[in-house]
């Protein structure tokens, strides 16, 4: 059976059988719907169901009961029940479509015992645009391309990355290794539909776990520079405090923004650690037991945002101020476990 699926913003429509999900519909008619890990782990496809109804084959892991029953559908796992109206009012529009482009490596080195930071530059004058929260992809010809978030500010006039080493990791751990400054990458870029909604204007929650931290940076520096955001709460969580690659730079921003407060979480901490422990979900629910007032930003492994999901949505949140970039196959380098 086939049913009739209408995009409002895009006065698009497209038909969509029972046994294909409506991103596959989608694509198959060459309608470009937001997307990106495709396995119901990240939660970029997620819409608003205006009219209709879908089911799944299994419950995606970046859609809480509580986003299903507000009527939100990840379109990438949703299949169609009846003719269906969809919204995608609160994805962020891409700043420029993504493009080609040659970097040369400006430098490589070790922020911590298995995250490097690569930086590179563009090998022609104009900087490259993109949303503080976006994400280039490496191209490595027959080996496809590796997807890592950028932690550097649009205006930096560099690209920045923070890289995790993944065992027997091709480019994580090969190429990278041997890379050295003058070596040249091929990247796309911009890429994620991850960012600041500025018409929130609300007191901020951003909640990262291992290198989930690099697009909250870019985010987080962008808006203490602005002199107009809200209050920030940023909760970090690592494994141990040498995982803290960024700590020192994070408590100096805190020292010096009057709204800006930084909390870094160990969730396996030596006795000496005098911060807080536990899962980073846990440490802000303790610290905010109500979130309807907040917009939340979370970012890392796809556990830490599921569980997070669910728990803040039962705390108060809303799913229309709740913002998530999972690190998933699509960022193998960020795949971080905090437990």
């Amino acid at each position: 059976m086939s049913y009739r699926i209408t995009w409002i913003e895009a006065q698009r429509s497209f038909d969509a059988t029972s046994d294909e999900t409506v991103l596959e519909a989608a694509q198959r008619a060459g309608v470009t719907l937001p997307s990106e890990c495709a396995f119901g782990g990240c939660g970029t496809c997620r819409v608003k169901l205006v009219a209709g109804s879908v089911n799944y084959v299994e419950p995606p892991l970046a859609l809480s009961p509580e986003e299903a029953a507000e009527g939100y559908a990840l379109m990438c796992q949703a299949h169609a029940l009846a003719d269906l109206e969809i919204s995608t009012e609160r994805v962020l529009a891409a700043p420029v479509p993504p493009q080609r482009h040659r970097t040369t490596v400006r430098k490589v080195e070790a922020l911590s015992g298995d995250v490097t930071r690569l930086v590179l530059a563009l090998d022609h004058a104009s900087p490259l645009t993109f949303r503080p929260g976006q994400y280039l992809n490496v191209l490595l010809g027959e080996a496809g391309a590796r997807s890592f978030s950028m932690a550097s500010r649009p205006d930096d006039g560099h690209i920045e990355l923070h890289i995790r080493r993944i065992d027997g990791g091709y480019f994580t751990q090969d190429l990278l290794s041997a890379m050295r400054a003058g070596d040249t990458l091929d990247i796309d870029a911009p890429l994620g539909g991850f960012g600041y909604h500025e018409e929130d204007y609300r007191p901020i929650v951003m909640v990262a776990t291992g290198t989930g931290i690099a697009p909250l940076r870019s985010m987080l520096a962008t808006l203490l520079d602005s002199g107009e955001s809200p209050p920030i709460d940023l909760y970090w969580g690592a494994r141990t405090q040498h995982d803290l690659y960024l700590h020192d730079e994070l408590a100096h921003l805190a020292a010096t923004h009057e709204d800006f407060r930084y909390v870094p979480v160990l969730s396996r901490a030596h006795g000496d650690w005098s911060g807080a422990r536990g899962y980073v979900q846990h440490v802000v629910l303790a610290d905010h037991p109500d979130l309807s007032g907040h917009a939340l930003y979370l970012c890392g492994s796809p556990a830490m945002i599921a569980d997070a999901r669910s728990a803040f949505v039962a705390h108060g949140a809303s799913v229309r101020y709740l913002y998530a970039d999972s690190f998933t196959f699509q960022h193998p380098q960020c795949v971080d476990a905090t437990d």
